[in-house]
């Protein structure tokens, strides 16, 4: 049976990616914050018919690409973001010869866990 990723991490590769995943999850985390609030009043706006335009709206517009761009960050490397809240990730990996997932949350200082694919965080094995 082929894999599902085209790429897979070791447990170095995945650590190695850590403080940049930190930063990308703080990123957009502070986005979101800022498009909660706009969100609501443009919604508000389509809704009664508005035409839309404006600071407010350049500056939500330019925050929706930054969250794209972020998220694209994750989506080349093939590293899954399961849980924004919780800042839960998992990275592709190999383990005896079988793919998993390398299992981290960010509020964990090292990457110690895997899963099988299917299993997610209920799953999760110490490495």
């Amino acid at each position: 049976m082929g894999h599902t990723y085209r790429q897979h991490y070791t447990r170095e590769q995945a650590r190695a990616l850590i403080p940049k995943v930190r930063e990308w999850l703080q990123q957009l985390s502070i986005i979101r914050q800022r498009l909660a609030p706009t969100e609501k009043r443009v919604a508000q706006r389509i809704d009664i018919g508005e035409e839309l335009g404006g600071p407010l709206i350049n500056e939500y517009i330019k925050d929706l690409c930054r969250l794209r761009n972020i998220l694209r960050e994750f989506q080349q490397r093939e590293i899954q973001l399961k849980d924004l809240e919780r800042g839960l990730i998992d990275f592709p990996a190999i383990i005896g010869g079988k793919e998993v997932f390398l299992c981290w949350e960010q509020d964990e200082e090292d990457i110690e866990f895997w899963h099988d694919l299917d299993t997610g965080f209920a799953g999760r094995e110490p490495l």
